[in-house]
This record gives C-alpha cells, structure tokens and sequence, in this order.
C-alpha cells in the first residue's frame, strides 16, 4: 500500500518524467583512399580537440586530395615496428595555420599500434603531415625532457595496408638525419579523404 506522504511525489514524477538519457556523440570518423585500398580513422574530438579539428580542416577543404604517404620509419630493414607519415608533406600551397601543440600529457592518447598523431617540426609547427604508428611507439609520447607529438585518433580500419607500406623500399638517403633511409621509393598516393556519415 502507497502511503498518501508519497502520493504527491508520484503525481510529480507522472507529471515530470525523467529525461531520456542523452546518446552519446557518434565518433568522427574519416576515410582516406589510397591506390592500395582504404584506410578508416576515428577522431578525438574530446580530449585531443585542437589537433583532430585541424586534421578535419584539410579533410573538409579536400587538401589531402592528391597527397599521398611518403614516409615509412623504421629501425632497420627488418624491423616491423615504427609509423608510416602521409599528408601534404610540407607544401606551403596546401599548408594551412600551424596549430598549438596538445602533449599526449594533457590528452593521454597514447602513440600504440594503430594511432594517429601529427608531424611536426617544433612543438607549435604542426599543419598538414601526419603519422600512423605501428607497433609501441610510446617514445613518441611527451616526456620531462620532450613534448612529444600530438595523438588524436586510431585506426578503426586498413591496419594491414598501413604495415604493408611500413615496409614499402625506402631511399638510402634522406632530407634530416632523423629521416635517412625513410622516404619510401614508390610513395603510395592518397586520392581523397572524406568524413564518413
């Protein structure tokens, strides 16, 4: 039996039903074709937003059109640890604002197999290029002596064409000394990069 001391609050909860719970927000996700095949990467808007708004910039302005990957970094030869760097690569024609720098220490996405995170040169130099790890890429994160590179996403598919062009031939030379024996003889080209619905 309902006690009458009750009876008002029930008239209230009829009269003001709870709110449905609120859906929660559908990932971006944006596919990049290439002539090997598509690659599908899921953003982070929350915690890296800076970072994933840009990448969306060059999406939405279809700059990454016509680009392609052109980088595969790794140890050795053998080795099938490392990342794979794709992107505008540095030209200014398709360059947008350089974007401050979201330390893996603020957003705590870490650099694991399969995510995504800018090139850049300086913290704060960040535009058009970036990278897909493969493997542990932790040394990539930010640490007391480096700010790291900015993560902001994850592969949700393609991770065997991104391993296949990890060990794609690569030059004996290179434009830094970080990059020796890393720009990939037949870079593979990107053809578009478009939002998913």
């Amino acid at each position: 039996m309902i006690r009458r001391s009750l009876l008002p609050l029930l008239a209230l909860a009829v009269a003001f039903p709870a709110a449905a719970t609120p859906r929660p927000t559908p990932p971006v996700r944006v596919k990049i074709d290439t002539t090997e095949g598509p690659i599908v990467i899921a953003l982070e808007m929350k915690r890296a937003p800076i970072t994933s708004n840009n990448f969306l910039a060059y999406v939405d302005r279809k700059l990454f059109d016509n680009t392609s990957f052109y980088r595969a970094a790794r140890g050795t030869p053998n080795t099938k640890e490392g990342f794979v760097e794709g992107g505008i690569n540095n030209s200014m024609g398709k360059s947008l604002k350089p974007i401050a720098h979201e330390p893996t220490s603020k957003t705590g996405i870490h650099h694991l197999d399969g995510v995504v995170s800018m090139a850049r040169d300086a913290p704060g130099t960040a535009m058009g290029d970036f990278f897909i790890v493969v493997g542990d890429g932790t040394y990539l994160d930010a640490s007391k002596k480096d700010p790291g590179y900015a993560a902001f996403g994850h592969v949700v598919s393609g991770m065997p064409l991104v391993k296949k062009m990890l060990a794609q031939p690569t030059y004996k030379g290179g434009w830094s000394k970080q990059t020796v024996g890393q720009s990939m003889t037949h870079p593979i080209k990107i053809l578009t990069a478009r939002r998913l619905p």
